[in-house]
């Protein structure tokens, strides 16, 4: 295969309809036939990236190796692909403006007039083409953020426009919309679809393949009328009927031919029939389990459970591994009072303390942990919550009545999670964090080191604040011992709580490394210590 082809991925009708697990999926599925895949993700929003949006906005944000804060859709794209993105995959209208603005100011226009058309669809396109161009991949599948006749997907819908016509057989559209059910007349609607597409082809796009969401069959009758309405082939009419996991999603698609359709459009070779037979067998765990637990997971967004969705597949994931279905139940940090903690929490097997930025709900994270070091209950704080499990110990077994974090408390005399010196005259927000990929070297005899089967690794970090190492002779003596370190920093990576069932803080996020294929150890492990109850 000589040029590399590009498919896109369009919404409307609404949003949330699936984009991301529909591109997930495909690239599974061809990934399955022995192509090279990528997925990206553009989103029309002003941000120059997710990281300074509050998850209640946006869901979690998702960063990668190269230190990236992108999309949470990248999380699908890596769970079910098994390769990492980089910042290439995710970009936004704040970027590409950033981008023509900066040109423009060094005078790379040479006084030329700067438009949306040619400069921003132009920039646009350099992005989608950059990861074609640079890793060689067979297929590079871009999703569309937003619904299709928002103001802000015109000029990403225009670039499409401009790509087709350019690339000519080496690009595809796949539009995804949704047919409803009237339950009052006990029938499928078309019509939202047929606006839609008519919407797409007024700014001169032709979708070459419809998928259609529903929560009813479609039959052969609505896919001909959808197809003759919208000027598409009957076969290219996918259906994609709600399913119990998303990870059902590429078997679906694969019954109904949906990378079969592309590859024939694109006049490729189909190669052999999908391989997915680790993907199945996994499936088949997750839906035969043995066992069943409840995970405590104790956060301050968990009203929207997509703000720790890498968090919540991890345990899907381990889950599978372990036969076992784990339940989550969503605590509200600051819901946690002196007077019901314990009662909350006391049917738990197993407790996380979800990562989050800020002071509110701070002391009701604390008494989950004091919860979990008291009553021997296994416990996994990622990110802030390995912070908050310092703090926690630091008060109660220490004794330093005032140990806080100075991002919680910068007056406290006793900072036991402190500012790194490079980070203490940074004053803008975005993108100032100890982000992306760092190493780690685990100790001897450590729960972590039990859990990895190795002494290196390397995990992804988002965060501004470190356990201060001034107060580590203290925490080890009484216990508390750092059993991960970053080699070329000293800086503590983990913690762990001596003769304690498993008591296990970490620094980074281990739940964005977390896959389908390659469970995270750490969720594994865990799980595993929780079934044994």
């Amino acid at each position: 295969m000589s040029a590399t082809k590009y498919i896109f991925v369009t919404g409307g009708v609404a949003s949330s309809l699936g984009k991301g697990i529909i591109a997930s999926s495909l690239a599974k599925l061809l990934q399955g036939r022995g192509y090279s895949v990528t997925n990206q993700k553009l989103d029309p929003y002003l941000n120059v990236d997710p990281g300074t949006l509050n998850p209640y906005e946006h869901g979690e944000c998702f960063v990668t190796d190269d230190g990236a804060e992108t999309d949470l859709d990248l999380g699908h794209y890596e769970r079910f692909t098994n390769i990492p993105t980089s910042q290439a995959n995710n970009v936004t209208t704040g970027r590409i403006y950033k981008n023509v603005i900066n040109k423009e100011r060094k005078g790379d226009y040479l006084g030329k007039t700067v438009q949306i058309i040619p400069h921003i669809t132009d920039e646009i396109k350099r992005n989608v083409k950059l990861l074609g161009t640079k890793n060689k991949f067979d297929f590079v599948i871009t999703e569309i953020g937003g619904t299709v006749g928002d103001i802000e997907s015109l000029p990403y819908i225009e670039a499409v426009r401009q790509l087709k016509w350019e690339l000519g057989n080496d690009a595809l559209v796949i539009h995804l919309t949704l047919v409803p059910f009237l339950a009052a007349s006990g029938e499928l609607k078309t019509k939202p679809t047929q606006h839609s597409v008519k919407s797409l082809l007024e700014t001169g796009v032709q979708p070459d393949v419809l998928v259609l969401r529903t929560e009813h069959e479609l039959s052969s009758d609505i896919r001909r009328k959808v197809a003759l309405f919208c000027n598409v082939d009957p076969r290219a009419v996918i259906q994609s009927i709600d399913v119990e996991t998303i990870y059902d999603v590429p078997l679906k698609m694969r019954e109904e031919k949906l990378d079969a359709i592309v590859l024939e459009k694109l006049g490729l070779d189909l190669k052999k029939e999908p391989k997915l037979k680790e993907w199945t067998k996994f499936l088949t765990r997750l839906q035969n389990p043995k066992s069943e637990i409840t995970i405590g997971l104790v956060g301050k967004y968990v009203e929207l459970h997509d703000a720790y969705k890498s968090i919540a597949e991890a345990f899907i994931h381990a889950g599978a591994v372990n036969e076992c279905k784990v339940n989550l139940k969503w605590i509200h940090s600051e819901k946690l009072t002196d007077a019901n903690y314990e009662n909350e929490l006391k049917d738990l097997k197993g407790i996380l303390v979800a990562p989050g930025f800020g002071h509110r709900g701070m002391e009701g994270k604390i008494r989950a942990v004091k919860f979990a070091r008291e009553n021997d209950v296994p416990f996994l704080g990622i990110c802030l919550g390995m912070q908050v499990s310092v703090i926690e110990f630091a008060r109660n077994v220490l004794k330093l009545d005032d140990a806080d974090s100075l991002e919680m408390n910068p007056q406290t005399h006793n900072p036991v999670i402190n500012l790194m010196e490079e980070q203490k005259n940074v004053t803008e927000k975005g993108g100032t964090m100890r982000l992306g990929a760092y190493d780690c070297e685990l100790k001897d005899g450590s729960k972590a080191l039990k859990a990895y089967g190795q002494k290196e690794i390397s995990e992804r970090h988002r965060h501004r604040y470190e356990f201060n190492n001034e107060y580590l002779a203290q925490f080890e003596s009484a216990g508390l011992k750092a059993t991960g370190i970053n080699i070329d920093t000293g800086l503590v990576e983990i913690v762990e709580l001596e003769g304690h069932k498993w008591f296990v803080g970490v620094q980074f996020h281990p739940e964005y490394k977390s896959t389908v294929i390659n469970p995270h150890p750490l969720f594994v492990e865990f799980v595993k210590i929780a079934m044994e109850g």
